[in-house]
């Protein structure tokens, strides 16, 4: 058995962690059973975006009779498009090993607990004072033979013409925008009548109409049978009315969810708790059930994006390398949805400020107050603020339209440092940038408060 200082179960975000922790002369045990990088650098957020940027540029395009622009696209070189997308996710796993120093034993297979501090891994057995469970997630089962995840997108062997997408999350909706500007047959598939249903109602409404000028949706429709037969889907789509109709498609994408990989793990030979979703729990500190053992990332199933990932290793660095013995409370968790449109998004929804019973005040103020807003054309970006009408502290920020996540981040510094939408107010704005909006929306934020607390 090889004896070592630290395991990590998972190459993705954590990989950058065991190399870290190798600088220290610590003996790492690093355990990846595909691409170093994870599903953010190979199969997720980085080539989605780098094909999104594609899209933006066609959007553009197509759309620049409002700007009263007469353009057309002559060729859109799908083939070399997706061969530089393959061609960067081949270089990632050569990248992140290129990181690792002679203190990190990389093993490159599925590692599973005998018991909680003997892990095997190709058939050894590997022992550490500290383990780490850093495995991730992966998207939920397809019901039908040779329809695709989003795992299968990245790298993209095939380029279909015609591609039918089931689901109506951010993975969803971010592929279905993208493929459509290059130039892929879209239809997406939603069993309801919602899109980007965890968003603030007001923002997924905007969404929803916007959206759906753009892409073929099926709303309340379900596929009721799929049959793959000489390269293609005959697929039979039922909605809720009970109709049926008839359909073929290349290629079938389910992007439904994505579920826990502990299942992979054995933890039914250690101490080791999982909840009732299939997550890995921990406490506080990050700490499972079986003492030095941690789970951190998605695999934990709290905050599954990848900058809370990431933001999370840092932490466990701290806590286990330099004596930070204290826990870990994110303030504010922003994310985005890099669509057409664009989302951001930090705090709670108005739904959830009302279920907790916060005296709160609405902002909506759309962005027609800055120039460089009005030179897009579109009427229908706008913020929403939620404000605790008690001390104008921001309990949220909602946006829709260009640029919202990076405009969001001039929100987020003032609410990690002194949370008070009066600072948003007092703050000298670039005129006129379309950040500018942001000293309209906090004015009438503000005058909401005052005018509340004026009637009471």
């Amino acid at each position: 058995m090889k004896t070592y200082d630290l395991i990590i179960i998972g190459g993705g975000r954590a990989a950058n962690l065991a190399n870290k922790v190798a600088k220290l002369g610590k003996k790492v045990a690093l355990i990846e059973k595909s691409s170093l990088g994870g599903t953010c650098a190979n199969r997720g957020c980085v080539p989605s975006k780098l094909l999104i940027s594609y899209a933006d540029v066609i959007r553009n395009i197509e759309e620049s009779s409002r700007h009263y622009i007469k353009s057309n696209i002559e060729k859109i070189d799908k083939e070399k498009i997706f061969k530089e997308n393959n061609d960067f996710i081949k270089k990632v796993d050569e990248k992140y090993m290129s990181k690792l120093n002679e203190n990190v034993d990389l093993y490159r297979g599925l590692g599973f607990f005998l018991s909680n501090k003997i892990i095997e891994v190709n058939n050894q057995k590997l022992t550490a004072s500290k383990i780490i469970i850093a495995t991730g997630t992966s998207p939920k089962e397809v019901p039908y033979k040779n329809a695709w995840t989003s795992d299968d997108i990245f790298p993209l062997k095939k380029i279909p013409k015609s591609i039918f997408i089931v689901g109506s999350g951010f993975i969803a909706c971010e592929l279905a925008n993208a493929l459509d500007a290059l130039g892929i047959k879209i239809k997406l598939l939603v069993r309801n009548d919602k899109l980007l249903s965890n968003e603030d109602e007001d923002i997924s409404k905007v969404f929803k109409e916007e959206f759906s000028k753009k892409i073929d949706i099926a709303f309340n429709t379900s596929i009721k049978d799929a049959k793959y037969e000489n390269e293609s889907f005959n697929i039979v789509l039922e909605n809720k009315n009970k109709e049926i109709s008839n359909h073929t498609c290349e290629a079938l994408l389910y992007a439904i969810g994505r579920e826990s990989n502990a299942k992979d793990l054995e933890l039914e030979n250690t101490s080791i708790q999982i909840d009732d979703r299939g997550f890995i729990k921990r406490d506080k500190f990050f700490e499972t059930n079986a003492e030095d053992v941690y789970v951190v990332g998605d695999a934990a199933g709290e905050y599954m994006l990848q900058h809370t990932a990431a933001y999370e290793m840092n932490y466990l660095y701290k806590l286990l390398y330099e004596e930070e013995k204290k826990a870990l409370k994110f303030k504010y968790i922003p994310h985005a949805v890099f669509t057409d449109p664009e989302i951001a998004s930090v705090g709670m929804t108005e739904r959830e400020a009302k279920e907790k019973g916060i005296n709160y005040v609405v902002s909506k103020t759309d962005w027609l107050a800055s120039a460089k807003a009005q030179g897009t054309k579109l009427e229908y970006p706008f913020t929403k603020l939620i404000i605790n009408r008690d001390n104008y502290e921001i309990i949220a920020c909602h946006m829709i339209g260009p640029q919202s996540s990076t405009m969001i981040h001039q929100v987020l510094t003032v609410m990690h440092i002194d949370n008070d939408v009066r600072h948003l107010k007092e703050m000298l704005y670039i005129h006129p940038a379309i950040s500018e909006s942001l000293l309209p929306a906090s004015i009438n934020a503000i005058k909401k408060i005052e005018s509340f607390n004026e009637k009471n």
